[in-house]
């Protein structure tokens, strides 16, 4: 998000939530959907509209594993390091993701297609290893069934 963007975006979505109790997740969810991640600047505006300080918001939205505080690409890669997909091959996943992407986990690709996170579960161990790229959920993978799925996400990106 560029410096001096316009952050009263975010007051219908203030409003609708203005005191109600236990709201700031949802207002940080409405918020992350209208920007594709929390800008300093908009924890800033939330807290100033809320009448809470930023270190509060940051505090609730570091907590959440859901927020992020960087743009991600277009493709969200969550690949699933817990103990059933850990025991299951998650690092072989991850080494073949990397090189194919040419990225470390946590980086995005040049053209912005795909960002890499490692996480500590996605609560999908009968699948393991898992990765979900956005809203969709890919289980039982190995190295090249995981290059295979960017490959197509690729290709569509190609066709469109």
């Amino acid at each position: 998000m560029q410096k001096g963007c316009d952050l009263t975006r975010l007051d219908p979505v203030l409003a609708e939530y203005a005191g109600v109790p236990g709201s700031l997740i949802t207002v940080l969810q409405h918020t992350q959907e209208l920007y594709g991640y929390l800008p300093h600047e908009a924890i800033c505006y939330i807290a100033q509209k809320t009448g809470t300080t930023p270190a509060k918001v940051m505090g609730v939205a570091t907590f959440y594993t859901q927020f992020r505080f960087q743009p991600v690409g277009k493709y969200h890669i969550m690949l699933c390091d817990g103990t059933a997909c850990h025991v299951n091959g998650s690092a072989g996943i991850a080494q073949a993701v990397c090189q194919h992407l040419g990225i470390e986990p946590g980086g995005t690709t040049e053209d912005g297609l795909f960002t890499l996170s490692i996480v500590a579960c996605l609560g999908c161990c009968s699948l393991s290893p898992v990765m979900t790229v956005n809203e969709d959920a890919y289980g039982s993978l190995t190295p090249a069934r995981a290059v295979e799925i960017l490959d197509g996400l690729r290709a569509k990106e190609v066709q469109a």
